[in-house]
């Protein structure tokens, strides 16, 4: 299997739905669905599940339509619209997430956010073999393996980082926390040179990261899990649950932020 020309067709078939995430966010009375379920979600992943398994057969994981394993070789990992509470909010950059497993490891990732606060339509990629990261159909030559926090870095976290303004800087410090929904999308941005690395301090699931994951292993960045160790997807316990916080992007930030203690963001107060 070719990940390069399979790439250009996944991205194909990504922007495709991407039509129907943007059109449901311009729906006169907003997005249908209400808490984390939206009912474009169902749509999108019911379209890109027919269109995955046409390119290749093999086995699915999906957040809306379930999974398919039966120890192939191959997997494909899909969330049709990581970020949904945030869509449902009216919070822009949601995104939709297609990643490939071989092997239980990340070879391909597309992440497609339609509708963002500061880029417009923005689609970041990566597979075995090509060069380097993509973003917009233009190849990127920026690497992860050097970078570390320091001043003037930034570090992408979920939007509940405002209700705690104060606490998430002195955890991110030397780094500035931007707030954004999508920890798929986080983890591309962060791989396309936009931060240093992106974290998610909730429990996730392979369709949440794997594209992500990917995405980062193009630019020589890691994804390692609450202990500081690397996220692997081999048994269908990791699919499920991958790691209870995850942080994405260069390695020896990745090592510190994952030492820190965020438990102190969930302490009442």
């Amino acid at each position: 299997m070719n990940c390069v020309d399979l790439l250009a067709r996944v991205i194909e078939q990504v922007l495709s739905v991407g039509k129907l995430l943007a059109a449901e966010w311009d729906r006169p009375d907003g997005p249908r669905g209400s808490g984390d379920k939206a009912e474009v979600d169902v749509e999108i992943e019911v379209a890109l599940r027919r269109e995955l398994l046409a390119l290749l057969d093999c086995d699915f994981w999906g957040e809306e339509t379930g999974r398919r394993l039966t120890g192939h070789e191959f997997c494909w990992v899909v969330d049709p619209n990581d970020g949904t509470s945030d869509f449902l909010l009216g919070r822009r950059g949601s995104a939709i997430s297609v990643g490939l497993l071989q092997n239980a490891v990340p070879v391909l990732g597309v992440v497609y956010a339609p509708v963002t606060n500061d880029r417009g339509p923005d689609c970041i990629s990566w597979a075995k073999g090509t060069g380097g990261v993509l973003r917009n159909g233009q190849i990127l030559l920026h690497r992860l393996e050097h970078l570390e926090l320091a001043i003037g870095s930034k570090l992408l976290v979920s939007t509940a980082a405002v209700n705690k303004a104060e606490l998430n800087a002195k955890l991110c410090f030397p780094a500035e926390f931007i707030p954004m929904p999508s920890i798929a999308y986080r983890l591309a941005r962060v791989a396309a040179g936009d931060a240093v690395a992106g974290v998610s301090l909730v429990p996730v699931s392979a369709h949440d990261i794997v594209a992500g994951h990917a995405i980062l292993i193009g630019a020589r960045g890691v994804l390692l899990n609450q202990l500081g160790n690397p996220i692997t997807y081999e048994s269908e316990a990791y699919l499920s649950k991958s790691s209870l916080r995850c942080f994405g992007g260069a390695p020896r930030a990745c090592q510190e932020l994952s030492r820190r203690n965020w438990d102190e963001l969930f302490i009442a107060p």
